[in-house]
């Protein structure tokens, strides 16, 4: 059974799309509390952290943007999955992270601003499966959780069960079609 001790921070809508497995794919770039260095791939395995904060309907594809919603409880955090990283790309040009658009949940717009936010210019693309749990797990966000962060430690090692989406096929198609992309 997996299992995770944090939390990655990401757009409600984007986690909603990967949950639902329309999606495998997220670009990150890290919020402004992040190093100088910005955002890392710190751990393999973490809860998807749904967060409203920022969210931007402007800044998402057309097709995505019916997921969007507002918190529908405040002050509580409710991780509907698990994901895992089943690949990782650092793309340090910006028409190459382009040829991502169709595979995620973000915008041209979106993907552009991400890529050269602080005047740094490249993007992670983190292919993931997802284990969407049986029984979502919710807990009280506490101070420390709050904060633009991407990675949020928490206070317990949390063993879940779930299905996971998609399937070992389609992670290894989409992630020649991402390398092939990239190239």
């Amino acid at each position: 059974m997996p299992t995770a001790e944090y939390a990655l921070k990401e757009w409600d809508v984007q986690v909603q799309a990967l949950t639902r497995g329309d999606v495998a794919l997220v670009l990150r770039k890290g919020g402004i509390m992040e190093t100088h260095e910005g955002f890392e791939v710190e751990h393999r395995s973490f809860f998807l952290y749904p967060t409203f904060l920022h969210q931007n309907s402007a800044e998402l594809r057309p097709d995505f943007t019916p997921l969007l919603r507002t918190d529908p409880s405040p002050g509580t955090v409710i991780f509907p999955a698990l994901a895992e990283v089943m690949g990782v790309w650092r793309v340090e040009d910006l028409d190459r992270a382009m040829r991502l658009e169709d595979l995620q949940a973000l915008d041209a717009s979106a993907i552009e601003r991400r890529f050269h936010y602080r005047n740094r210019p490249w993007l992670h693309a983190l292919l993931l499966r997802v284990v969407k749990l049986d029984a979502p797990v919710a807990l009280q966000e506490t101070p420390e959780m709050l904060g633009c962060v991407s990675w949020v430690p928490l206070m317990e090692h949390i063993e879940v069960r779930g299905t996971a989406v998609p399937s070992d096929d389609r992670i290894d198609t989409l992630r020649v079609e991402i390398e092939r992309r990239l190239t």
